[in-house]
């Protein structure tokens, strides 16, 4: 891949994710730039506010879902994306051939537990506490046709306090999320992670918390 990465980025949401990745690259410390902002309804939250800093946004509707995955990838390819990056984007992205190990995604859970389909956001957390868990964090990991399966990229882990409920433990994984993917992202710009044929080679150079 040639540097700046282009990425194209799917949200589902507020998209604060795809903001903390334009302040990295703001600051210096992605070499990336944000292509596209994908979002498959007008009145999410995220779509105004990546819109008043300056992204552009496009939306495709999930409707009609037969022709979503070549729609989306009709656009990606338009936009010329390096890759994807799905952004809190809570619908199931199947992958075509182009997008082949160039779709990453950032799950709120130390993968693989508590995964899954219909794990996601404060689902997620709600396990994690109700199980006694006495570290959580997240994973980067490489998309494929099965939920949250993909190899795992990275890792960040917190703690999880006695007294967590879902809302507590959820920001303090979020804080390690705001440095997980743009790790990753870094890592696959210059070369220090490599993903060839499903296979994952190298490492993240992670900072500290």
């Amino acid at each position: 891949m040639i540097r700046p990465l282009r990425l194209g980025c799917l949200i589902s949401g507020g998209g604060r994710t795809v903001l903390n990745l334009r302040s990295w690259i703001e600051r210096g410390e992605l070499d990336a730039k944000i292509a596209t902002v994908i979002a498959h309804r007008e009145d999410l939250a995220g779509v105004g506010r990546c819109r008043e800093a300056g992204l552009p946004v496009e939306i495709v509707p999930i409707d009609p879902p037969e022709s979503l995955p070549d729609r989306l990838d009709l656009h990606l390819r338009s936009t010329s994306v390096d890759l994807v990056c799905l952004c809190g984007y809570l619908r199931h992205l199947q992958i075509t051939e182009p997008l082949a190990n160039r779709v990453i995604n950032i799950h709120p859970s130390l993968l693989p537990r508590f995964g899954g389909q219909g794990m996601y956001g404060m689902h997620v957390h709600r396990a994690v506490v109700d199980a006694g868990e006495r570290t959580s964090g997240c994973t980067v990991h490489l998309v494929d046709e099965v939920y949250d399966q993909g190899p795992v990229l990275h890792q960040r882990r917190c703690p999880v306090h006695p007294d967590d409920d879902a809302t507590t433990l959820a920001a303090r994984v979020f804080e390690e999320e705001i440095r997980a993917l743009p790790e990753t992202i870094q890592a696959i710009a210059t070369g220090e992670l490599r993903i060839e044929d499903d296979a994952v080679r190298g490492r993240v150079r992670a900072g500290e918390s």
